[in-house]
């Protein structure tokens, strides 16, 4: 019930959703499902690398997609050309009449984190309508990272994926992935879940049924903490809903404030590019490194020695598949401790910054 929306006929039953070891789990048990070898998925880049190592440890492959970096949203033309290119390649090189080029498609599948990690974007209601349509064009399913869900800032809204395909007229197969350690800051629990919403053809029928299979030979969550989660998603008692809404507000504020305090600190840099977080808890900063001084001629450089001379640990673009100079900055630390950091970066900056005359 927590992922339904009657208003819109999304009504999701017990036979479409599968209890996973944490959302990670969840993702393997999408991924796995979806891919066979030599096959495709398209993924974002920069983007979580769980995506690249599961596909590859099955014989598939990614390939990446762009975001834009002054919005973080997904390049379409990019992904578009990215699915033609693929499938153009296939063609060429495969034995199969052309009749049946359609039934052994390579791209099988999308993969859409919103809210983002690394980048803390949160995509609009049109940004993921326009997803969608893409994703009809070429008859594509589409996997909804959505670990982070209403984990967002200020006036920015968290639109679920299926609810959008829905409202478009269930045209587009879904499966939602998602979990309780980040929305509600316990990652220990591990405990997460996949969703199927299948479209009015049934196409994620036999993904469904893979993915149950698989299901019984993976360590699943812990019954225990599966006993926990109706408390939390959806509390019986309206003291207890009144309580739980209570406390994702405050931690929605506390993160709302340590985002704009990450914006405005490293805003200041010299060399620094920021776009200000939307959601989860990252940001993800461009590095102009023709700006530096010679020691700095890419980003593991800058993140290493950053490391080394002010003890503050960021990671670079390119463990997130980037191309960039970037790093992603996590700000679920205390104020205090993201105050120093940020100062220190600060000084790091202005210590290798090249002053043009």
């Amino acid at each position: 019930s927590y992922h339904s929306c009657p208003e819109l006929q999304l009504n999701v039953s017990p036979d479409d959703v599968i209890i996973a070891n944490g959302c990670s789990g969840a993702l393997e048990l999408a991924i796995t499902s979806l891919l066979d070898e030599g096959s495709v998925l398209l993924v974002p880049r920069p983007g979580f690398p769980l995506y690249e190592v599961i596909a590859r440890s099955h014989g598939a492959s990614v390939a990446y997609y762009d975001l834009d970096p002054s919005t973080w949203e997904c390049n379409l033309e990019h992904m578009e050309q990215l699915i033609i290119d693929q499938e153009c390649s296939n063609m060429l090189s495969s034995s199969s009449p052309i009749k049946n080029i359609m039934s052994n498609r390579i791209v099988r599948g999308i993969v859409i984190n919103n809210p983002g990690n690394p980048t803390g974007s949160v995509y609009s209601e049109n940004h993921l309508r326009a997803i969608l349509r893409l994703a009809d064009r070429y008859r594509l399913p589409v996997i909804a990272d959505e670990v982070y869900g209403d984990l967002t800032y200020g006036d920015t809204v968290f639109h679920p994926l299926a609810q959008v395909a829905f409202s478009m007229g269930n045209k587009v197969p879904i499966i939602t992935a998602s979990g309780l350690g980040k929305q509600y800051l316990v990652p220990g629990w591990r405990v997460g879940w996949i969703i199927f919403h299948d479209n009015a053809c049934h196409s994620l029928e036999e993904v469904k049924n893979g993915a149950k299979r698989l299901a019984q030979v993976i360590l699943g969550a812990s019954h225990l903490v599966q006993c926990a989660v109706p408390a939390v998603l959806k509390p019986s008692a309206p003291s207890d809903a009144a309580v739980v809404l209570e406390w994702k507000k405050e931690i929605k504020a506390t993160f709302d404030k340590q985002a704009s305090l990450t914006f405005q600190k490293l805003r200041t840099c010299p060399g620094l590019t920021v776009t200000a977080p939307q959601g989860a808890m990252y940001m993800m900063i461009r590095i102009d490194c023709s700006r530096y001084d010679g020691a700095i001629e890419n980003d593991v450089e800058f993140t290493k020695l950053l490391l080394e001379e002010e003890n503050v640990f960021v990671l670079p673009g390119g463990a997130f598949g980037s191309t960039m100079d970037l790093f992603r900055v996590c700000f679920g630390a205390p104020t205090d401790i993201l105050e120093r950091a940020f100062d220190r970066i600060g000084s790091f900056c202005r210590r290798h910054y090249i002053v043009c005359e």
